[in-house]
């Protein structure tokens, strides 16, 4: 039986992604309005979640595929870091890249114990944080303009990938080693749900201290919960709300397929990877094609336009479904993945 639950997750997180990716694009500024704050809270939150779902991923597709799934992985890190690459010409912020990068670093923990897991995790967590402390984390950077300069050096791409990039593999690989460890409990129980959504207001709530016990700016960044620099309690404060929307989800996934409409949400929710293309190519296409990726729209203009695309994105994956049960990436990804299996 599947878990509806994590693809009503998947699905929401990406909705979180098109608000927040929409609003880059667009070169929106933010105000005090209830879009605004809306998208401020879901910054570095709802893409958390989508990498902590891609973590509970590994541990259930190992379970299946046994033997097999590291190599599995390891073609679905190359096809992931081939796409990824490619939309790095269209979009900056891509985060399929960092996937087949958290996916090669995740490779060797895929049967080690929890212990490890956990002790892997706090690793990634450090290793981020002291290069905050004893690196450069604006090199590279124009924070007018959000771009990323000599990304496509040896030197550029491994700093952006590993450091200081918008999704960089220290400390965002923690959240895949922790979507492991939660892909190996009975998700399927109540106590446990319960758990995760106690855990994550727990979480949630101490990650948010620290940087409000400091007057030094600098210092208030490093333990902050802002995803720009990621510092150890930012992954805490995301992961926490990770955590409570994935309980939550998982609670209410029976309620919701008794009420018939679980797979509407959910199915939008396998087909993430497509729909995260097609948010760029399609929804931030349309956009420019419209001369509106220039600061001339409203928070509430981009907030309704990202809000529409989703509904149209679940509408689409429906009409999609008719034809195939996997979205067209996943069915590629698939196919070049069989081979492994």
């Amino acid at each position: 039986m599947r878990l509806h639950g994590l693809d009503i997750a998947r699905f929401l997180a990406f909705c979180g992604m098109v608000l927040v990716n929409f609003r880059i694009a667009a070169q929106v500024t933010p105000g005090n309005d209830f879009a605004s704050v809306l998208t401020n809270s879901l910054e570095g939150r709802a893409s958390a979640l989508f990498v902590i779902l891609a973590g509970i991923g590994l541990s259930l597709g190992h379970a299946k595929a046994g033997k097999s799934s590291k190599l599995v992985l390891l073609a679905r890190a190359g096809f992931l870091l081939a796409i990824g690459l490619v939309n790095l010409l269209i979009f900056e912020a891509d985060i399929l890249h960092y996937y087949a990068l958290y996916f090669l670093v995740a490779l060797p923990f895929v049967s080690a114990p929890d212990r490890s897991l956990w002790i892997a995790a706090l690793g990634a967590v450090a290793l981020g944080f002291l290069g905050l402390i004893f690196l450069d984390y604006e090199a590279h950077w124009n924070w007018e303009t959000l771009a990323y300069a000599d990304f496509w050096t040896l030197e550029g791409f491994l700093r952006h990938s590993f450091f200081n990039g918008w999704h960089p593999v220290f400390p965002w690989v923690a959240f895949v080693f922790f979507g492991m460890w939660i892909g190996r409990q009975d998700l399927y129980q109540k106590t446990i749900q319960n758990r995760l959504i106690l855990w994550g207001l727990i979480a949630g709530a101490l990650g948010s201290v620290p940087g409000h016990l400091v007057q030094d700016p600098d210092l208030a960044s490093l333990l902050g919960t802002a995803s720009l620099p990621p510092g150890p309690f930012y992954i805490l404060t995301a992961g926490g709300s990770a955590l409570v929307m994935i309980g939550a989800m998982l609670r209410l996934g029976a309620g919701l397929h008794r009420l018939g409409i679980a797979e509407w949400l959910a199915a939008p929710g396998r087909m993430a990877l497509s729909l995260y293309v097609a948010h760029i190519l399609l929804g931030m296409g349309t956009l420019e094609a419209m001369g509106q990726l220039d600061g001339s729209l409203t928070t509430e203009q981009i907030f309704g336009f990202s809000l529409g695309f989703c509904a149209l994105s679940m509408l689409l994956t429906w009409i999609w479904m008719l034809i195939s049960p996997h979205g067209p990436l996943e069915s590629l990804m698939r196919r070049c993945t069989e081979i492994f299996r």
